[in-house]
């Protein structure tokens, strides 16, 4: 028999070690109230990790992105419902959690949601600053009710400051906070990054902020409540560019497509039929591209023998490259390329990539049974450890899947008192 351990303040669970080593947050309970990306992408985190997550969801229309089809998983079941499917979009951020169709402008619902949280060790929301205050949801009224509560907050420019009171979309984000200026073509126009980078960067950011909580519960005994923020996190998303402006106190270089301003040849170039990235980052490096494109007196050319001629000479070296690139395809060029020990890599569209040999060999894509729509594909948990195991143990859940199942195993609710909040429309 494994030795167990005692692991939410609030869940007051145990859990046997070898469970715990395979399943790190197992006995974590998550009431999770958010919508869209940026919050399920942090609770999709949790769960993965092995939290048990409670998505809460309105009663009929569910989370917004459950209509943010096409594309849809079909109903394979039979049943019809208000959606042709479960959008991808929302299975896409939403697995391995239980679903609660709940409506909270009502003292039931608020009731539910109070008791819940004294059975939880973490809540997420993602509402405007002050918003739950009128439903008595807020950090300072529900830690009153649990002490050991970590409540995290997911806005999209904080809990203070002039703009706290807008709402959080990731392009604004992206605009207002200086990634779209530096994205794009040199002389084309600001453009944002191809999948919200900046709501997933702030769903990252605030797992983080959760798991350091709860480790500092562990000596405290107490919770607290974290404000993450889409502005800042885009902010700290900035890294070297953001150094680079602050050291120097001067305007940034713009935007750059696909290549450096540091570093010449460093770039995704066009090839016979598609396009090809490749990196002469340093003097070895750019020696084996000439040699490799055949082209060894490159190396000796007095515009080209250092980085910063290179650089200077960037128009230049840029065209005649290319030039040689388009005598040939991508995969011609893969060819000549492999172990040449120069990083290169083609510019793959994502039915390249879900396809690719590599990402199918770490197992980053995993098909699974849906209850309603039958066999789905969907990307895996990216970070592999020797003891744990995170995966997709259950599928993004249908509409209220859940809810019978939580009131009655956590809340101890009858058939009668669940069939009472039902024809209140309280839940569904």
């Amino acid at each position: 028999m494994f030795s167990k351990s005692c692991r939410g303040n609030a869940t007051a669970s145990t859990v046997d070690k070898k469970t715990i080593e395979k399943l790190p947050l197992a006995g974590i309970r998550v009431l999770d109230m958010t919508r869209v990306l940026a919050g399920p992408y942090c609770t999709q985190i949790l769960a993965d990790l092995g939290a048990e997550v409670i998505k809460i969801e309105h009663p009929t229309r569910g989370d917004d992105t459950r209509s943010w089809g096409p594309p849809d998983a079909p109903y394979t079941d039979g049943v019809e419902r208000q959606f042709p499917g479960e959008s991808a979009y929302y299975l896409s951020v939403n697995r391995n959690k239980k679903s609660l169709g709940l409506s909270f402008n009502n003292p039931s619902g608020i009731s539910i949601l109070h008791s819940l949280v004294q059975k939880c060790d973490i809540l997420v929301e993602n509402y405007l600053p002050g918003s739950l205050a009128k439903y008595k949801l807020d950090y300072a009224t529900l830690s009153e009710l649990n002490p050991s509560l970590i409540y995290a907050s997911v806005t999209g420019y904080g809990q203070t400051g002039p703009y706290s009171n807008r709402a959080g979309y990731d392009v604004m984000v992206e605009a207002e906070m200086g990634l779209m200026h530096i994205t794009g073509e040199r002389d084309g126009p600001p453009v944002k990054v191809g999948v919200a980078v900046t709501d997933i960067s702030t769903g990252m950011y605030t797992a983080i902020g959760v798991l350091a909580a709860l480790y500092a519960r562990r000596e405290t005994g107490l919770g607290q409540w974290i404000d993450a923020s889409l502005s800042d996190c885009q902010v700290a998303g900035l890294a070297n560019i953001a150094s680079s402006a602050l050291i120097s106190g001067k305007k940034d270089s713009g935007r750059w497509g696909t290549a450096h301003a540091s570093v010449v040849p460093y770039r995704a170039y066009q090839t016979k039929d598609t396009n090809v990235a490749v990196g002469g980052c340093n003097d070895k490096l750019y020696g084996i591209l000439c040699d490799r494109i055949g082209k060894p007196e490159w190396k000796t050319d007095a515009r080209f023998v250092t980085n910063a001629l290179r650089v200077k000479n960037r128009d230049t070296l840029d065209r005649i490259i290319e030039d040689e690139l388009k005598t040939k395809t991508t995969k011609e060029w893969l060819e000549i390329f492999d172990g040449s020990g120069m990083p290169y890599a083609a510019v793959n569209d994502i039915q390249g990539t879900i396809n690719h040999e590599h990402v199918l060999a770490r197992n980053m894509i995993e098909e699974i049974d849906h209850p309603s729509c039958g066999p789905i594909k969907l990307v895996n948990h990216p970070v592999k450890y020797s003891r744990a195991e995170p995966k997709i143990r259950t599928p993004p859940p249908m509409l209220g899947e859940h809810t019978t199942e939580v009131l009655s195993e956590l809340l101890d609710y009858n058939e009668d008192d669940i069939q009472d909040l039902k024809s209140q429309k309280t839940i569904a």
